[in-house]
């Protein structure tokens, strides 16, 4: 058993949002609740702040359906201060009709997704999930442990970046300069609220960020595995906007191409910008870390977020495939996933040999 943590302080407190009139009164609606631990034993002087990915909340990091110790325990006997957030419109930030309708995670996406990907086998390396602490399905205890966490979304995707840009750049208004550590859908969250707030942004760990960049990815399975989805990121990382350089008038100063043929059998065709690319001019600065596990749905793909990144001059992008450092069978939910202690490890060294 880990020794215990001394926290110096603790508490909550509500960022963002704004009041809006209509018919049956006034309401407060856009706020995100932060809620935040500082270790006695603080040893680094950036706090990190994490976001969670699609119907998700704070809980993802705060333990594990099984009961073990989340990603905010390991950080904070890490020495750092830890900022965890729910997304405006979910969870413990109340929704307001007035910010759009909402939707639910049914069982069955679920399981493809996160918790027993190997039994439908929608993308080649499904079959290689193994860190799934249970069976994965429906009546297992701790599916449904997870499956009672699960929260509703709001519809609009896009409406979600706006939200969560506006309340990430106050908070980091309200407490300074930060790490943030987003996963899966907050993926976009990190390079809107660094694009509006560059200079308090000092690193982004990004675990299998929101991808692939342009369009979506659809996974089908056998044998054509991979088809092209919507149209959700004009600006290439994002559907709100992202600064470039040279300026764009409309998102439709952005041209994209698409790979001939793909890096690997298993991979995807990425998209990127034609060339000469433009720089994404906020981000070039900010050391980006990108970790993609080996079973996950996003192993075909997150490679292309890494090519966009580097291509719009984010040249202090790093890429870790677990894989390749020995670390398999991993899906999506990497913080909840038997290892998750060794996969935070990663992301520690990195921040240390990055940041110091």
């Amino acid at each position: 058993m880990a020794d215990p943590i001394s926290i110096a302080e603790q508490g909550y407190f509500f960022v963002g949002g704004h009041y809006e009139e209509h018919p049956d009164g006034r309401f407060l609606t856009g706020q995100m609740y932060v809620e935040f631990q500082i270790p006695a034993q603080r040893t680094k002087a950036l706090p990190i702040v994490m976001f969670s990915g699609g119907g998700q909340s704070g809980l993802n990091y705060t333990g594990t359906p099984d009961g073990r110790e989340g990603w905010r325990q390991f950080f904070l006997r890490a020495g750092y201060a830890v900022y965890v957030i729910d997304q405006p419109s979910r969870a413990r930030s109340p929704h307001q009709r007035e910010t759009g309708d909402q939707t639910r995670t049914p069982v069955r996406r679920v399981q493809q997704q996160f918790t027993a990907p190997e039994l439908y086998k929608l993308w080649p390396q499904a079959e290689l999930h193994t860190q799934w602490p249970g069976e994965g399905v429906e009546g297992d205890p701790v599916f449904d442990q997870f499956m009672s966490q699960n929260f509703p979304s709001l519809a609009s995707f896009p409406r979600q970046q706006e939200l969560n840009r506006d309340a990430g750049a106050a908070l980091l208004d309200r407490i300074g300069p930060a790490i943030l550590l987003t996963h899966s859908q907050s993926g976009t969250f990190g390079w809107l609220i660094a694009d509006a707030r560059p200079e308090l942004v000092k690193a982004i760990v990004a675990m299998e960020p929101s991808g692939p960049p342009v369009f979506d990815n659809v996974t089908k399975g056998a044998p054509d595995w991979f088809e092209d989805g919507p149209f959700t990121k004009p600006y290439g990382l994002t559907a709100p906007p992202l600064t470039y350089d040279p300026p764009l008038a409309s998102p439709q100063d952005l041209r994209f191409v698409r790979q001939d043929k793909p890096e690997a059998p298993d991979r995807v065709r990425c998209w990127e910008q034609a060339e000469p690319a433009r720089k994404l001019a906020h981000l070039q600065n900010i050391p980006v870390l990108v970790v993609e596990a080996e079973a996950s749905y996003h192993a075909p793909y997150d490679h292309c977020t890494v090519r966009y990144l580097r291509q719009a001059g984010v040249m202090k992008t790093t890429y870790i495939r677990l894989a390749d450092l020995g670390i398999h069978g991993n899906g999506h939910m990497l913080m909840l996933e038997k290892n998750n202690a060794e996969i935070a490890e990663v992301a520690r060294k990195w921040l240390e040999e990055t940041l110091g």
